[in-house]
């Protein structure tokens, strides 16, 4: 077999990773899926999930990862930002016949529009936008839980617990939601600050379907958190339009949940990604994806 006749793409996001190994012709070998990680979180629990999927895949298909220079590696990982972020993946898989890395939101929207142009916004455990337009790849957001993640899975139940310490404190409303939340930290303030120190992303991320839900029975507290999120999608798929972007992709796990919140005009820019965010990755890898029937335009 010869070197890069194979291709892996391994999209890592913050919550989820999924591989797949495709041959030459774009034909699928086998795919893996398992827990994701963040570069900018944990670089090395990060690479670790980009391992076990990689090796998983090639399990699947009966390949022996250890015979990694037939291999030609794609890697969109979360976290990356900077050239010198790629570089450091890279050289942990210098034994591949080649590899690529480059942020998680680049893998996603090159799967999306199949190479092509177009803008993809991402609202899973964080939040970000990415457009691809003659070439030129411009990110939007993307800026971490401190600093950005606005309309996230991390934020929205972020600002759950925020507004459920202010009710407790009597200093906010409170609402069945804030309730609720309170009681899962035993109705101790300290508790939850204590929680706080330690807490990932993903953990806040874990309050959010108990917003939605709050939100769609009429609680008033969840109502505004949910609002605020939806505003700060419409203005990531805004911001992508500033660039030069006619097609958009919304994809991550608030894309359920909060497209019927959305702005008209959002809606109206949305299509349906053409391939997924592994198969992004495994573009930035060099390999060839199977023709699709009836791609719109």
């Amino acid at each position: 077999m010869q070197a890069g006749r194979l291709y892996i793409g391994v999209y890592c996001g913050a919550s989820r990773c999924h591989a797949r190994l495709r041959d030459a012709g774009g034909r699928a070998l086998a795919e893996a899926r398992g827990a994701g990680g963040n570069l900018y979180v944990d670089f090395d629990a990060a690479l670790a999930a980009v391992d076990a999927q990689a090796d998983a895949v090639c399990a699947k298909a009966g390949f022996d990862p250890a015979d990694r220079g037939q291999l030609a590696l794609g890697i969109g990982v979360a976290g990356l930002s900077t050239r010198d972020d790629a570089a450091r993946v890279e050289a942990r898989y210098s034994t591949y016949a080649s590899v690529r890395a480059a942020n998680d939101a680049v893998a996603g929207c090159l799967g999306a529009h199949g190479g092509g142009d177009g803008a993809l916004v991402i609202a899973g455990t964080g939040s970000a936008a990415i457009v691809r337009v003659d070439g030129r790849e411009t990110l939007i957001g993307g800026r971490g839980f401190l600093l950005g993640d606005d309309g996230s899975l991390a934020r929205v139940g972020a600002e759950a617990i925020r507004a459920a310490l202010r009710a407790h404190d009597g200093i906010g409303p409170a609402s069945p939601l804030t309730d609720e939340i309170m009681r899962r930290f035993g109705h101790d303030p300290l508790v939850a600050t204590q929680w706080a120190l330690t807490a990932k992303p993903a953990g806040y991320g874990a309050f959010t379907p108990l917003v939605f839900e709050r939100a769609a029975a009429g609680d008033a507290v969840a109502k505004a958190i949910v609002d605020a999120a939806a505003l700060a999608i419409d203005a990531l798929i805004d911001a992508t339009r500033g660039f030069g972007a006619t097609r958009v992709a919304l994809v991550g796990g608030m894309t359920a949940p909060i497209t019927p919140y959305l702005a008209p005009s959002s809606r109206a820019l949305l299509r349906d990604p053409l391939y997924d965010d592994a198969d992004g990755a495994l573009l930035i890898a060099g390999g060839t994806l199977p023709a699709l029937d009836g791609v719109p335009g």
